[in-house]
Order: structure tokens, then sequence, then C-alpha cells
């Protein structure tokens, strides 16, 4: 039981260790989305020679996690959206980005919240 003239103290005590508690929870739940995040971008990404798909990748920063495309970053455009063709017209997007995108946050999105309610 703590006395009152330590209670301020006590708060802030316990405070902190919720906030370590919440801080870890989140990292793992972020490595863990960024890697669900990576397995379906390989599995949905389209498969002509299977570089492109195979060059799905977590870059780490201090702040955050990015997936990107490591090998071929300069066809996830073009895929996505389509292009225009040499001798005119368009190649149709082939999407398969943004739907694992929309998936991956919103499972973040309940898995921290969760999280934090436990």
């Amino acid at each position: 039981m703590a006395d009152i003239s330590n209670l301020t103290r006590e708060i802030q005590k316990q405070l902190q260790y919720y906030a370590a508690d919440v801080k870890e929870k989140v990292e793992a739940i972020q490595n863990q989305s960024a890697k669900a995040l990576v397995n379906d971008l390989k599995r949905d990404s389209p498969q002509k020679s299977g570089d492109y798909a195979k060059g799905w990748r977590i870059k780490r920063t201090p702040k955050k996690l990015i997936v990107h495309n490591a090998t071929n970053y300069q066809l996830t455009h073009l895929l996505e959206h389509g292009h225009a063709k040499k001798n005119g017209g368009r190649v149709q997007p082939q999407v398969h980005i943004r739907p694992n995108e929309e998936r991956a946050v919103q499972d973040y999105i309940d898995k921290i919240e969760r999280a934090i309610e436990e």
C-alpha cells in the first residue's frame, strides 16, 4: 500500500511501467504486421520471372518500418497504376499493393487497440 505522500511518485512509476509495456507490444505488432505484409505482397505480386515478387523487403529506420521492393522498385508504380505502351495504348494496372496495404493497416490498428485494452 502506498503512503499518501508518495502517491504521485507511485502513479508515475505505474504509468512508466504501462508505457514501457505498451511500447514493447507496439514494436512486436509492427514487426508482425510488416512481415505479414511482405508475405502477402510476395504472394499477390505479378509472377512473370518471379524477381519482382522476391524483391519485397522491410527497411528499418529509427521511427518506422518501410516495406518496399528493393530489386525492382521502378515497377511498383507501373504495375499498380498501368502505363502507356511504346506504340500507343495502355497496359492495364495489376493492383496488388493497395489491397494488401489496406488490409495490413486495418489489421495493425485492430491489434494495437487490443494491446492497449489489455
